[in-house]
């Protein structure tokens, strides 16, 4: 149908940008829904796939890394754009799982050009699955570290004990279904990922 635009979930944690966001995409005649994190934005998507997932980087409950890794691997469809005030300039970080960045407090005009770039991206899938970046969690009661892993088949979580660097990628099963799953460790407050091609 000419002149549908394209429907939008926006995921965020701060209600007062999450509501300011959706009125403005709604204003401009954008379809949106909106959740407080990633386990609810995956309730919305199951309930309907968007076109567009406008999702933070650092968020409670299931991050944004986390979230954009299943729904790049789930929903590969969905274009997505990763949003924080973390990081800097207009490329997509290495090791987030996303069709675009925008740096948060760049202003309106700087997030409408970002979300028009990734409206003519057409997804393809891969064989391989690009891996789920999960943040640092902290420690158990013995000290071990650990990550809060969702499996990205069946949605369960699980606690996951984690060694080696961050960055690098590693593998496991999921404790329910048994599938694999690869993952890799981010810390934002210093922003370790892989190194980029």
């Amino acid at each position: 149908m000419p002149g549908l635009k394209a429907s939008i979930l926006i995921v965020e944690d701060e209600d007062s940008v999450r509501m300011t966001l959706a009125e403005i995409f709604k204003t401009l005649g954008h379809p949106v829904r909106s959740a407080s994190d990633g386990l609810a934005a995956l309730i919305e998507i199951r309930q309907e796939t968007p076109d567009i997932l406008l999702s933070d980087l650092n968020m409670p409950a299931m991050s944004g890394f986390e979230l954009l890794s299943v729904v790049r691997r789930r929903f590969p469809s969905i274009r997505v754009v990763a949003m924080s005030g973390a990081y800097s300039g207009s490329q997509v970080p290495c090791g987030v799982t996303a069709d675009a960045f925008y740096e948060k407090g760049h202003g309106v005009a700087a997030l409408l050009k970002v979300m028009e770039s990734v409206e003519s991206v057409e997804r393809q899938c891969r064989e391989t699955p690009d891996p789920i970046w999960i943040q640092r969690n902290g420690h158990d009661t013995a000290g071990t570290e650990f990550v809060t892993m969702t499996c990205p088949d069946c949605f369960r979580t699980f606690p996951q004990t984690i060694s080696g660097t961050p960055g690098a990628i590693l593998n496991t099963r999921c404790v329910f279904c048994q599938g694999l799953i690869h993952f890799g460790v981010v810390d934002p407050m210093h922003a370790v990922f892989p190194t980029c091609p």
